[in-house]
C-alpha cells in the first residue's frame, strides 16, 4: 500500500510539476515624467510578499509571484522627498495600497529563445485589471535552485488603471512603467 501511495505521489509530482519557494528577490521599477530620460525618471523597488516556481523537469512551467505594494519606495530621493513620493504612489492618485495591497503576476508560459534566455509570458493583475505582461529572461536551474533574472521590460500602466488622478491627467507622467526583476526559489 505504501508504494502503490508514494508512486501516485511521484506519478502526481512529475505531471504537474514541482514548486520551488520564492527565497529572494529583487525588483525594481522606472518610471518617468514627460520624456523617457534618466533626467526625468524616478526609480524603486518593491518586494514580493510571497511566490513560487513551478519546475517540470529542469524547465520553469509556471509560477507567480505576489508584489507587496505598500513596500514601494522610491530610491532615487531621500528624506523628505522620498516620503512624500512614496506617500503619493500608494494613495489614490497611483496604486491605492489601501485597497489594493498586492499585485500579482502568474506565469502563463516559458518559451526558449537560446541557451538560458528565455520569454517569459505572463498575466499581471493590479488593481483588479488583469493585462498580459512578456519580458525576456535569463532562467537557470542548479541543484533544486531557480533564478530567474528579466531583462529591463516595460508595461502600460494605463491598462490597470494606475493613472494619474490630477488636473494634469497624465500629461506630466509617461505611461510606461519599466521593470527588471531577479527572482531565486528553492
Amino acid at each position: 500500500m505504501k508504494k502503490i501511495i508514494f508512486g501516485a505521489v511521484l506519478v502526481s509530482g512529475l505531471a504537474f510539476g514541482q514548486s520551488k519557494k520564492v527565497l529572494a528577490s529583487n525588483v525594481n521599477w522606472w518610471g518617468y515624467k514627460i520624456a523617457k530620460t534618466e533626467a526625468s525618471q524616478h526609480t524603486g523597488t518593491v518586494g514580493v510578499k510571497s511566490g513560487n516556481v513551478i519546475l517540470k523537469g529542469n524547465n520553469v512551467v509556471g509560477g507567480t509571484f505576489v508584489l507587496d505594494m505598500n513596500s514601494i519606495n522610491a530610491t532615487d530621493l531621500t528624506g523628505e522627498y522620498r516620503t512624500k513620493l512614496n506617500n503619493h504612489l500608494k494613495n489614490g492618485d497611483f496604486f491605492e495600497t489601501n485597497k489594493y495591497p498586492t499585485a500579482v503576476y502568474r506565469i502563463t508560459s516559458v518559451k526558449k529563445i537560446a541557451g538560458n534566455k528565455y520569454q517569459v509570458n505572463g498575466n499581471l493583475t493590479a488593481k483588479n485589471k488583469t493585462n498580459p505582461v512578456s519580458f525576456p529572461a535569463v532562467i537557470t536551474v542548479n541543484n533544486g535552485v531557480v533564478r530567474l533574472v528579466s531583462d529591463k521590460f516595460s508595461f502600460d500602466r494605463q491598462k490597470f488603471d494606475i493613472a494619474y488622478k490630477s488636473t494634469m491627467k497624465d500629461v506630466v507622467v509617461k505611461d510606461d512603467v519599466d521593470m527588471k526583476v531577479d527572482i531565486t526559489a528553492k
